[in-house]
């Protein structure tokens, strides 16, 4: 500190008119070492609570400025701060500042934004590219109308203007009735000061250099601030001896103008240093947005505003209820959850993508309760798991003020467009918008059936090159020569290593080696991996691929799968990151070679083009029930084929974003004795969550049916047995809820059963 008020005092210096020389006072260090070390206690406590975080303020510096540079540094040092600077070039355009405040907007790492650069570059589209969050020098549009509409504990204030007005309270200036001139101030800053001074009771004026009416202002003001530096043509004797002027022009605040002698002698108040303290404070701010960021990672209930339901009797079709409710916007139901405006990305109005960055921001916060909804047995007509899945968090959020997340599968357009219909719920306990939710939603299924499809044919085609090309035509074109360089890809590099060929120069290995590499030597017979579609379409469950001539005879018979059975489902289903997604589709196997060898994704080296194809899909999709609580919905493997359960990262999400106390009810497909013992032995070995309880969801149609009611068939009538009272049949049937609660039961989870009524059931106790 005392180094660098040594070299401040040379440069640095707020003046007053009543003297001749720049002073440095003990009142003002003082000062400013009380701010600083207000701010290092304040940060000592945080860490406290997390030692592995320091906050770091960046500073985009376009020009050299080093002084000032100097001084950040050790401020923010003494406080426990880290500082990254961002030197540009002095002459660096908007959009190559723009570019690099938008790369800091989203590094969660930093919490303060700094702009150190000359006065003439400053545009209101540099000013408003910064986050409101981090512009700890209060220059955004939104800082300044909260400051104006009086809200100064939401927002950040400029340090410059609290500075000035810290130190002349502090010089034993009051304030109350004071006339305060600024002149050259502009842009925020002018506003900032303005709205400083007349809460403290000053009448304020503002003035720009050229005014005609300068001379008579400066001789009504009893303080003046500097804006800009002063023209030489405008003479010091406009001023009034005793009237206290303030420097706090860009230029002398960044050190590019040095103390001059207002030539005015005389007594006065004691002059402060403006620079000093305002690095000082904007280091306090970046305290204060930790400590706001720190605030918002805390548990905290929601201030949901829920949409309200109007009943209607008799109930009108799902359709009907889900087309008269108007879902509010889903940007406003992502921030009253928690989530920040860069951690979604928007598909029209009712639908957002969340990503992964979350996870990251509130690693520290602990999970929710977990709540796994499954069923008994049921008939091909369904028996409400989704339906009481978002009843039970519309229950919870809505009327109990309780933190709730709903995690459902997205269902797949073969069903919808089937006997079966959706999987949107049903009646009061809906996701809407219906339509988008059974429908493409966000096309992860579409993504999901380009990767799966890319990888069939990448089977195909290595086929029939490896049948059609000589062993070293067929490396060649696989280690091909880009400009006069021929080099191993990673992937390919993975391959070698698998071979157990240790080697990375492509000219080195021997025809033995090249063989091995470049062929695969696929046994088509044993191929798994088919080709899918998201249609219900029964004359390409058995083909005939390769009839055309280009093909060369290479012909076999294949098939299409409905695109949700594809592993690569699967894979979205149980990923916890990008990282790991690219290894599980790298694993995949797909057939066998001659040998019997299992042949992956990595070994035909298209990985990366699945990857790249998936990157958006792993991003959960956020929605809303009819009453506006979240749900989100990802992924929807079959349970007959895969696991049958939403993804692990949904689910990871949403227990961090209800809180310790709230609620995260997440569903498994199928009956109890599939889905939910799939969630057990394949999620929750995967993910390392494990539920608080399962709730079991039963129906008197499917316990009619277990107790030995005739069958129910999709798009038949049900018969009386189902629709008149039989309690015979219930009693019958509960063995099949019995052995369900059993299982549930072997994984030590307590059960508790719903009861799912329709309308035309009767009730007897």
């Amino acid at each position: 500190m005392a180094q660098i008020r040594s070299q401040e005092r040379q440069r640095i210096c707020i003046q007053h008119v009543v003297l001749s020389r720049c002073c440095w006072t003990e009142d003002s260090s003082s000062f400013i070492r009380e701010v600083i070390q207000n701010s290092k206690e304040v940060l000592s406590l945080l860490q406290g609570k997390n030692p592995a975080f320091k906050p770091v303020l960046a500073i985009i510096q376009a020009g050299d400025d080093n002084l000032m540079q100097e001084v950040n540094q050790n401020l923010a040092e003494e406080a426990g701060l880290n500082i990254t600077h961002i030197c540009l070039p002095a002459d660096s355009g908007e959009d190559e500042i723009i570019d690099e405040i938008l790369k800091i907007n989203e590094d969660t790492r930093v919490h303060g934004l700094a702009l150190q650069i000359s006065e003439t570059s400053f545009s209101d589209k540099i000013l408003n590219a910064l986050k409101p969050e981090k512009d700890v020098d209060g220059v955004t549009d939104v800082n300044l109308g909260k400051l104006v509409r009086g809200d100064a504990h939401e927002c950040f204030v400029s340090p410059v203007a609290r500075a000035v007005i810290e130190l002349l309270e502090k010089s034993g200036v009051n304030l109350d009735g004071k006339k305060i001139l600024v002149i050259g101030a502009h842009g925020s800053l002018e506003a900032t000061l303005q709205c400083l001074f007349q809460r403290k009771g000053s009448m304020t004026m503002s003035s720009q250099w050229k005014t005609p009416q300068l001379q008579s202002k400066l001789h009504e003001a009893d303080i003046v601030i500097l804006g800009s530096p002063k023209p030489e043509e405008i003479p010091l004797s406009w001023i009034q001896p005793g009237t206290t002027v303030l420097n706090c022009s860009h230029d002398f605040l960044s050190g590019k103008l040095g103390c001059s002698s207002p030539g005015v002698h005389g007594t006065g108040p004691i002059a402060e240093d403006v620079s000093l303290l305002a690095a000082a404070l904007r280091i306090q701010n970046v305290v204060s947005s930790r400590r706001r960021w720190f605030r918002e990672q805390q548990y905290r209930r929601w201030r949901l505003h829920c949409l309200k339901l109007q009943p209607l009797s008799p109930v009108p079709s799902d359709i009907e209820i889900s087309r008269a409710q108007t879902p509010k916007a889903v940007d406003i139901l992502a921030k009253e959850i928690g989530l920040l405006a860069d951690e979604i990305e928007i598909y029209g109005k009712s639908k957002a993508k969340v990503r992964l960055s979350l996870l990251e921001r509130l690693k520290d916060q602990a999970d929710g309760k977990y709540v796994l909804v499954a069923g008994i047995t049921p008939t091909p007509l369904g028996e409400g798991k989704s339906t009481v899945t978002i009843g039970l968090v519309q229950a919870l959020t809505a009327h109990l003020n309780i933190n709730s997340f709903a995690c459902l599968r997205q269902p797949s357009q073969g069903p919808t467009f089937g006997v079966k219909g959706g999987a949107a719920g049903g009646g009061y306990a809906q996701v809407i918008p219906m339509e988008e939710f059974n429908l493409h939603l966000t096309g992860d299924i579409h993504a999901i059936t380009a990767a799966n499809n890319l990888l069939a044919a990448a089977i195909d085609t290595r086929i029939l090159h490896e049948n059609t090309q000589t062993d070293k035509a067929l490396y060649n074109r696989l280690v091909a020569s880009v400009n006069g360089v021929r080099e191993f890809s990673k992937i390919q590099l993975a391959r070698l290593k698998k071979l157990g060929i240790n080697k990375t120069d492509p000219s080195t290995l021997t025809e033995e080696e090249m063989r091995k590499f470049a062929r695969l030597d696929i046994d088509p017979s044993t191929i798994t991996w088919q080709r899918v579609m998201d249609t219900n379409d029964r004359f390409l469950r058995k083909i005939t691929i390769g009839q055309g001539s280009t093909e060369k005879g290479y012909s076999r018979q294949a098939q299409f799968d409905i695109a949700v059975a594809s592993e690569v489902m699967a894979v979205l289903a149980l990923t916890d990151s990008l990282a790991d997604m690219k290894e599980r589709l790298d694993r995949m196997v797909v057939a066998s070679d001659s040998n019997g060898q299992p042949v992956t994704t990595g070994d035909l080296g298209v990985t990366g083009a699945l990857t790249v194809l998936m990157k958006d899909a792993i991003k959960p999709n956020l929605m809303q029930t009819l009453e506006g609580t979240p749900v989100f919905v990802h992924a929807g493997p079959f349970a007959n084929i895969a696991h049958g359960n939403s993804s692990v990262l949904a689910d990871k999400i949403a227990l961090k974003l209800v809180g310790e106390e709230g609620y995260v009810v997440t569903e498994a497909g199928f009956g109890a004795d599939i889905g939910m013992e799939k969630f057990f032995n394949i999620k929750c070995r995967a993910s390392g969550l494990v539920p608080n309880v399962v709730v079991l969801v039963a129906t008197v149609r499917a316990l009619k049916m277990h107790g030995g009611g005739p069958s129910v068939t999709a798009g038949v009538p049900l018969k009386k047995e189902y629709t008149e009272e039989n309690l015979q049949l219930v009693a019958d049937g509960c063995c099949n809820l019995e052995k369900q609660i059993q299982i549930a039961h072997l994984f030590g989870v307590p059960v508790v059963v719903a009861l799912n009524v329709f309308n035309f059931q009767l009730w007897k106790r």
